[in-house]
């Protein structure tokens, strides 16, 4: 797909007209309802759809279908994330009216450093054809690592702050306890970062993370940087109503680790046998219709199936209980 610079910046700046009224509409601290998250929620997922009839319309269907495959599988890795804002939050205690604004400059801080990552791996790919072998063989190690996580019976994770965060503090230091929505205080003369500034850096550099695996898994479905870009913006710009949609829920997709595995494991085999191809070997690739149908199948098999066990496992609970009350 053929973008020019001057489409770039339009689509840029209105990205930023979006997210500037997501964040006037959100200026005032409150606590989100499910109703609010959900109208939200669904003007997001519109904005999207509709930002992908565009591209059908104006560029054809292999672009559009890049980018819907491309923003599904996005959104679906994304909801992973959502499990460890549950744990930021958590740790850091923060206040339920203060949580949409920390989502809200966190998620721009993880949009930010994933455009980096996106201009990094546009660039090795243009040049080094061989490096789909690595994406590849690096989404079918992440696919088996989430199995070995989903199958485990450890206890629940805690988050534990990464290595730049913690120099962040110790530069500035950090305040005892939150100051509505600032930044930075004073203190003896001195600024110090309060609470609400580091839950932001750490919702936003562990994303980092999240997108050593989605970067690749997305490239190996288009290798358009701008169609790479926008689905990870559109994905992205709904997280954070998306978290206060689907709280409860996330506790009940118990197999959702299974399906993501089962598309990051699809992709890399699907990366592998373009990097062959694109070797001279003559094999097969996978098309993004195939591409597109596979991880809406996926990922609908795997709430079902997730929502059922939970059910399942509800009822059990709540049989022994009663058995206990009997017995006692």
């Amino acid at each position: 797909m053929d973008v020019s610079p001057t489409l770039w910046v339009l689509t840029i700046a209105g990205l930023g007209a979006l997210i500037a009224i997501d964040f006037l509409i959100g200026r005032k601290p409150h606590d989100v309802s499910v109703k609010e998250a959900g109208i939200w929620t669904a003007v997001w997922i519109a904005l999207a759809a509709l930002f992908g009839l565009g591209l059908l319309l104006f560029s054809g269907g292999q672009p559009a279908g890049e980018f819907f495959a491309g923003f599904i599988t996005e959104k679906s890795l994304s909801v992973d994330n959502l499990f460890v804002f549950v744990l930021i939050m958590g740790k850091f205690a923060v206040p339920s009216q203060y949580q949409q604004r920390v989502l809200l400059v966190g998620v721009l801080i993880a949009l930010v450093l994933r455009a980096v990552f996106i201009a990094a791996g546009a660039a090795v790919i243009a040049n080094f054809a061989w490096v789909f072998y690595i994406f590849g063989a690096f989404l079918i190690y992440t696919a088996w690592k989430l199995i070995q996580e989903a199958r485990s019976e450890e206890s629940e994770e805690e988050f534990e702050e990464n290595k730049l965060l913690k120099a962040v503090e110790r530069r500035f230091g950090v305040a005892d306890k939150y100051h509505g929505t600032a930044l930075f205080i004073r203190r003896n003369s001195k600024l110090v970062m309060t609470p609400m500034l580091v839950v932001m850096l750490a919702i936003g550099t562990t994303d980092v993370l999240f997108a050593l695996d989605s970067i690749p898994a997305i490239f190996g479905l288009t290798q358009d940087p701008y169609i790479v870009f926008t689905a990870n913006a559109f994905a992205l710009m709904g997280l954070r109503q998306l978290y206060f949609l689907i709280g409860d829920l996330l506790r009940k997709l118990v197999h959702l680790s299974y399906g993501l595995s089962a598309i990051l494991g699809f992709i890399g085999v699907k990366l592998v046998l373009h990097a062959l191809h694109e070797s001279g070997i003559h094999v097969p690739e996978i098309g993004i219709p195939f591409s597109l149908g596979f991880i809406v199948l996926v990922l609908a098999v795997t709430t079902v199936t997730s929502l059922r066990a939970s059910k399942k496992q509800a009822l059990a609970e709540a049989a022994e209980s009663s058995k206990d009350r009997v017995e006692a």
